[in-house]
């Protein structure tokens, strides 16, 4: 395949040449190759200003990030080749690291496929496709999946919000296969199921796997509360883990009957309550009625989905850190956590120092969780490092 060539401005290949793998529109030499020229998705080759080689891209001439660096060597392409070999090598790093094969086995740039992530569920697979690149390979994607492994389902669910800015159409689709209501899985040992079809993302959120495991550790007899819970992702490891009670609270009406389903696979539906409403209002509502609970778990989504949202959810999530500590019993657990790529992991810990202080008591952070091995991160990329997490205990002050 002969591919057009995409020049760079001069100097603007820096950053590509120290490893990260994003062109942003005012990169480009837009005389001598203008960007508007490019098709959607399109494979091109990068050159810096003086005519160097930088590797092969796919490239969107619609937005900020208008090419994604898929290869150095200028003689491969993205393809279903490059993708079986680039997948295999993703799939070598979650057989080493995890013993089901339950997990985030494409993640994007880290695993040198922007714009792609697959989650696989024992041998269903969710597929999302994020950018136009991607998406110009969805068949060969599939094909490379049929060729490493042998999928009982395929499932697209390519629906999320950066689909829009890249100009495409959101669909959720079954590839191949058939895909039950709840798929099973399990993550740290315990049985779970997840709304593939339905769910939020691909069903599931495998990345706070290190965190949960933590958790468990600190439950056992406990009463827990699991704020913005979903399915139960925290709440029903703490029942697996011997917590003695566990409320969930999620906004999701849906997502409270899959928690509930989920208890009952392990079991442990006697000791499972639930609250459906804002999570918010749900804490002031516990706090009136002088409820207490060892530990709580704030695991909200992403208050902070842009650059300019930094003091307003900087704010919330104060204002539900400082909520949750004020249902903790004496020395209770807070597990803080935070998936806001621009929440700094320096100013989560100001927001439990500060709001520790402000009810008079004292923060002891005695674990510091990371999204797991399954979403490894890119060292040019600071974006890919985006989860992080705190166990707590708030102690009276003395």
């Amino acid at each position: 395949m002969l591919l057009n060539t995409l020049i760079l401005n001069q100097g603007a290949e820096r950053r590509l040449r120290a490893g990260h793998v994003w062109i942003y529109s005012n990169e480009v030499d837009n005389k001598r190759t203008p960007i508007k020229n490019f098709q959607l998705g399109e494979q091109v080759l990068v050159e810096a200003s003086n005519g160097k080689s930088l590797g092969v891209a796919y490239v969107n001439p619609n937005t900020l990030i208008c090419g994604r660096l898929l290869c150095r060597d200028t003689k491969l392409r993205l393809d279903r080749s490059l993708l079986v070999h680039r997948i295999n090598i993703a799939l070598s790093l979650r057989e080493a690291c995890f013993d089901k094969p339950c997990y985030r086995l494409v993640f994007g740039d880290s695993d040198g496929l922007p714009g792609l992530v697959i989650d696989r569920y024992f041998d269903i697979f969710v597929v999302q496709i994020s950018t136009a690149g991607m998406e110009a390979v969805v068949e060969e994607i599939i094909s490379a999946l049929n060729k490493i492994f042998t999928p009982t389902a395929i499932v697209l669910r390519c629906d999320g919000k950066m689909r829009s800015t890249e100009g495409l159409e959101s669909y959720i689709e079954v590839a191949q296969g058939e895909v039950p209501e709840l798929c099973p899985f399990e993550e740290n040992g315990v049985p779970l199921l997840a709304p593939v079809l339905t769910g939020q993302k691909t069903g599931w959120f495998y990345d706070h796997r290190d965190s949960r495991a933590a958790m468990q550790k600190h439950v056992k007899g406990k009463r827990v509360l699991d704020l913005f819970s979903y399915v139960g992702g925290w709440g029903v490891q703490a029942l697996a883990a011997g917590a003695t009670e566990v409320i969930c609270v999620d906004a999701s009406e849906t997502a409270l009957d899959v928690a509930l389903e989920n208890a009952r696979l392990n079991n442990a539906e006697d000791r499972f309550a639930a609250i459906q409403g804002d999570a918010f209002d749900a804490c002031k509502e516990l706090i009136n009625d002088q409820e207490k609970f060892d530990v709580v778990i704030v695991d909200p989504p992403a208050f902070i989905q842009r650059r300019k949202d930094i003091k307003n959810g900087e704010r919330a999530y104060s204002r539900i850190n400082n909520l949750a500590m004020r249902l903790l019993e004496r020395n209770g657990v807070l597990v803080s956590a935070s998936c806001s790529s621009h929440l700094e992991r320096a100013s989560l810990v100001d927001i439990i120092r500060s709001n520790a202080r402000e009810l008079d008591r004292t923060a002891q952070i005695f674990h510091q969780g990371h999204q797991g091995a399954d979403h490894p991160v890119h060292p040019a990329i600071p974006e890919t490092d985006y989860l992080k997490s705190f166990c707590v205990r708030v102690l009276p002050s003395s």
